[in-house]
Order: C-alpha cells, then sequence, then structure tokens
C-alpha cells in the first residue's frame, strides 16, 4: 500500500494524457475549428483582397489623356519655345513601374495580399492561445482541476498540456490558412521549399509557448471567465496593430515602433515572412528566433513558478 502512495507518473506520462484530452475535447468540437478558421480567412478574402493597394499605382487608375501638351519652357513666363506634347499612356506605364518599385520598397513584395496574408498566421496564433487561460478556468469551474490536481501528476505537466495543446493547434490552423491563402493568389518566394515549413512550425511553437503562458499566468488563480476574456479584449488588439501583421514597422510613427520592437508578433510574422515570401535572410532570421527563444523560454518559467505556487484546489 505504501508502494502505491509513493507512486509518481513521470512528467512526459501525465503530459501526455492531459494534452491527449485537451486534444479529444477540440476535436469533437468541429463548429469551434471552423470558427477559428473562417475569422483569417474572411480577414484575407475582404481586407486583403479590397486593399489593393498596388492598384493605386495602376496605369487604369491614372486615366491621363493619350496625348498631354506642355509648353517647352513652361517654368518661364510667357513660354519661349513650342509646345511639347507627351505620351499619356508611356507616362501612366511609368507611373505603374514606380509603384511596383515602391510597393516592393515598402512591403517587401509587390501584392499586399501576400504580405497580409502571412500576417494572418500570427492572427490565428494569438486567438488560439488565448483560449489557454479560459481552459484552465473552465475546469476550475467544472471541477476537472481539483482532482487533476489532487493525483501525483505534476503541476508543470498540467500548464504544459494546455500550452502544447495551444501551440499544436496554432500549427494546424496555421497550415489550413497557408494552403487557403496560397489558393486565393499567395506569392510564394523562390527560396521556398517545403522545409522552409518546419521553420515556420518552430517560429509558431515559440510563440504559442510564449502566449499561452501570459494567458495561463493571467487567468490560473480565476474562477470567473470574465476575467480572461476581458485581459483578451485588452491586449489583442494592440498586440496585432503594434506589430508587422498589417503595415510595415519603420512606416510607423517613432513611439508606435518602440512598441513593435518589443512585440513578439513581430518577429514571428518576420519570420514566416521570411520563409516564406521574401528572400530569405539568415542574419534577420537568426535574431527573429532568437527573440522568439528568449520569449519563450521566461514567459514558461514565469508559468511553471505560478503553477507551483497558486495552482491550489
Amino acid at each position: 500500500m505504501s508502494n502505491a502512495n509513493e507512486y509518481k507518473p513521470s512528467l512526459a506520462r501525465g503530459l501526455w494524457a492531459l494534452t491527449y484530452r485537451e486534444l479529444k475535447k477540440w476535436l469533437k468540437d468541429p463548429v469551434m475549428l471552423a470558427m477559428f478558421v473562417l475569422q483569417p480567412l474572411i480577414w484575407m478574402g475582404l481586407l486583403g483582397k479590397s486593399m489593393n493597394i498596388g492598384g493605386l499605382f495602376s496605369a487604369n487608375n491614372l486615366n491621363l489623356p493619350s496625348q498631354i501638351p506642355i509648353p517647352g519652357n513652361a517654368i518661364l513666363s510667357p513660354p519661349k519655345l513650342p509646345l511639347v506634347v507627351l505620351n499619356g499612356t508611356a507616362l501612366a506605364q511609368m507611373f505603374a513601374q514606380m509603384g511596383s518599385k515602391v510597393m516592393e520598397n515598402t512591403f517587401g513584395i509587390t501584392d499586399y495580399f501576400s504580405f497580409m496574408s502571412v500576417g494572418m498566421i500570427s492572427m490565428i496564433v494569438t486567438t488560439t492561445t488565448m483560449f489557454s487561460g479560459m481552459s484552465i478556468v473552465w475546469d476550475r469551474r467544472l471541477g476537472f482541476l481539483d482532482k487533476v490536481i489532487s493525483t501525483p501528476v505534476s503541476r508543470a505537466a498540467i500548464i504544459f498540456a494546455k500550452i502544447l495543446n495551444a501551440t499544436l493547434r496554432a500549427m494546424f490552423q496555421a497550415t489550413i490558412i497557408l494552403a487557403l491563402a496560397y489558393l486565393l493568389g499567395l506569392q510564394l518566394s523562390p527560396t521556398f521549399t517545403l522545409l522552409n515549413l518546419l521553420g515556420v512550425y518552430a517560429a509558431i511553437f515559440l510563440l504559442g509557448v510564449g502566449l499561452s503562458s501570459i494567458f495561463i499566468a493571467f487567468s490560473i488563480r480565476s474562477t470567473r471567465m470574465e476575467r480572461p476574456m476581458q485581459f483578451i479584449s485588452l491586449i489583442t488588439m494592440p498586440l496585432m496593430f503594434a506589430s508587422n501583421t498589417f503595415f510595415p514597422t519603420k512606416l510607423m510613427p517613432d513611439w508606435m515602433q518602440v512598441i513593435a520592437n518589443v512585440n513578439p508578433l513581430t518577429y514571428l510574422t518576420d519570420a514566416i515572412r521570411q520563409l516564406t515570401i521574401l528572400p530569405l535572410d539568415f542574419s534577420a532570421l537568426i535574431w527573429d528566433f532568437t527573440y522568439l527563444g528568449f520569449f519563450a523560454a521566461v514567459l514558461s518559467t514565469i508559468g511553471i513558478v505560478l503553477s507551483w505556487r497558486y495552482l491550489t484546489r
């Protein structure tokens, strides 16, 4: 009997059992999965396609006459040289070529839809991981958390099961988003290979670990669903819009660039863009992964410490 009381399952075994439970709950709710995929799909289909920024520089948008008379010496008054007739069509085409260069210098790619649709992966990671905090509150209210705490399962396994569940779900949903974006016109870079997807998954995993730890740490003592929901609504929009999800950080105001440069979504989005639509820059990619790794390590450590201290019945 004493041997039975001394039995303590390994961290890996408890982690797998709890993670399997979380994934099983998720797979039994296909409506929730569809909603998580539909939200970024609507953003891509409506916002990504309607904001045709490249169309501002199209030749048809100028609507110039076929011939434009300009005084040969328009600076002087009255002009002393005969009129010069410019070809309006040629001017419009020249403007369109300049527009492609402006788009490439601004977004790194001539297609805004590709720029924005990759940012949707950061959005799906944020919306998926934020429910890890709500999940632990729900388990507490149903009494399941009390039962797990009373077992020999490590409290770190309880926390990391929530984190691992959120990251695996984010990876799966990001794969669907990338596939749908490709069907809608995503332009992949010549350096893209299927091996790049491993880097995408690694970046998602690191950010998922960090964000899940934040949401769980904030909700670990809560018994009300309203608390994590208010926290989520407070930080989700600033996280997305104070990053390069929709717009390059270099064109933001100086004060917002300071926020964007410490925002982990900026580094996730940049890493995924490096691996999918932009020419690969190894130095930038290494810095992105360094920041994401540091973010995940610090926040997961905080989550473990809080679980040992505050994860009580």
